[in-house]
């Protein structure tokens, strides 16, 4: 039975970002925000430990880092006409950190800024937003920690030397940042819904954040289609949390789901958002993705799903983006449409490509398996196994390949 989290290892996962995000308006400098509500946990570890938590824990932790913050900014003249109201802020009653709200949506603006590169701009909100650490953060782009360490380090000096403003984007702006603050959520959201590492499938916070900031952009920007179209994808995909993993945690493959299980809400609100997305101009990535989601949410099973539409979808988004995961998830639906064997020899034609990614070698296991090629298939789960970092998912492709090896 796995271990209960601290109470200071739950805050982290529920205060944190919505910390960061507050502590950054009040202070104007990710760096400062950063460090403060990191010694406020510190402190937590210790005084929570003899003390006990306290009864609200987010609005202890958020007074502990604004003194903290004021320690820091009293040590660094550059900072020192923000001490007045920050201090102010420090005596008031203590109250929750805002989770979703402007504070948020300010903090993501300012990760998904201009000047930075599109990879910088979804690291930094996986780390400031999510609270992603860097590790994991490393994970999602398969590139080695201290790789990703230095990128977060230098898009950290790059935004501070750009004095860049965090601050929900004016409507005149909205338009430049739409594509790189969708881009971000749908990173975000990726991570909740197969997260990159760590004991569960599933982080259901990070989905149910990546929903709600994508309905407020819906808000903020209501004629864009792919806005409207990645808050269909996002609910569409979501739907399905509750049927994707058994009573331990472990997943549940889309052919054997309990499609009642499937949330009818998320699929309504999600089909709104894409009808309404093809009232508008423009077929973009979303669009397509939202389409795919669309299909799957209509199927009454495996069977009963278009499979050959699907694969023509991913066709038409790689003309958009030649991705070789993209191929992939194309590989997979031309299995169901066209065969195993049809779907394992475009998988194996990106081995190449995706020699390091562990979705690739589970996937060609599946498939080896269905076509009798036990060994091979044995094989490819061990490869899946020794690459992937999520601890259901190891133990899911453990349980798969024993059964071959039982059945062999």
């Amino acid at each position: 039975m796995p271990l209960r989290p601290s109470p200071v290892d739950h805050a982290f996962r529920t205060e944190w970002a919505p910390l960061v995000a507050t502590l950054v308006r009040e202070t104007r400098s990710l760096e400062l925000a950063e460090d403060a509500v990191s010694e406020a946990f510190a402190e937590a570890s210790v005084r929570w430990r003899t003390d006990g938590p306290p009864n609200k824990p987010g609005a202890w932790l958020l007074t502990t880092a604004r003194r903290k913050a004021i320690d820091r900014i009293r040590r660094d003249a550059r900072f020192a006409e923000r001490i007045p109201a920050l201090a102010e802020a420090a005596e008031r009653p203590q109250t929750e950190p805002q989770r979703f709200g402007d504070d948020q949506l300010a903090l993501i603006a300012g990760c998904v800024h201009p000047a930075l590169n599109p990879e910088a701009q979804v690291a930094l909100t996986l780390r400031y937003v999510c609270g992603l650490t860097t590790e994991q953060i490393a994970h999602s782009f398969l590139v080695p920690t201290e790789t990703m360490k230095k990128r977060l380090t230098r898009a950290k000096k790059k935004i501070e030397a750009a004095g860049v403003p965090f601050a929900v984007p004016e409507s005149d702006q909205l338009p430049d940042r739409l594509e790189a603050i969708c881009g971000v959520v749908y990173a975000v959201f990726t991570e909740g819904y197969a997260s990159a590492s760590g004991p569960e499938l599933i982080r259901g916070s990070l989905c149910d954040e990546a929903i709600w900031l994508s309905e407020l952009l819906c808000e903020l920007a209501p004629d864009d289609a792919e806005v409207h179209a990645l808050a269909g994808l996002v609910l569409l995909t979501d739907s399905r949390r509750w049927a994707r993993t058994d009573a331990q945690g472990l997943p549940i493959l889309l052919e054997d789901q309990d499609r009642s299980k499937w949330d009818g809400a998320r699929i309504e609100r999600g089909l709104v958002h894409l009808a309404r997305s093809a009232e508008l101009p423009g077929v973009g990535p979303y669009r397509l993705m939202g389409s795919i989601a669309g299909l799957h949410a209509r199927s009454t099973s495996v069977d009963d799903t278009p499979w050959a539409r699907i694969a023509g979808l991913y066709g038409a988004l790689l003309t958009l983006n030649d991705s070789p995961v993209l191929r992939l998830n194309q590989a997979a639906a031309m299995a169901w449409s066209e065969g195993a064997q049809v779907g394992l020899a475009m998988m194996d034609e990106l081995a190449g490509l995706l020699s390091d990614y562990p979705y690739l070698h589970s996937s060609r296991a599946a498939l080896l398996a269905k076509l009798g090629r036990t060994d091979e298939a044995s094989a490819a789960y061990d490869r899946a196994i020794e690459l992937s970092s999520n601890d259901a998912e190891i133990r899911w492709m453990r349980s798969r390949r024993d059964d071959l090896t039982a059945s062999g």
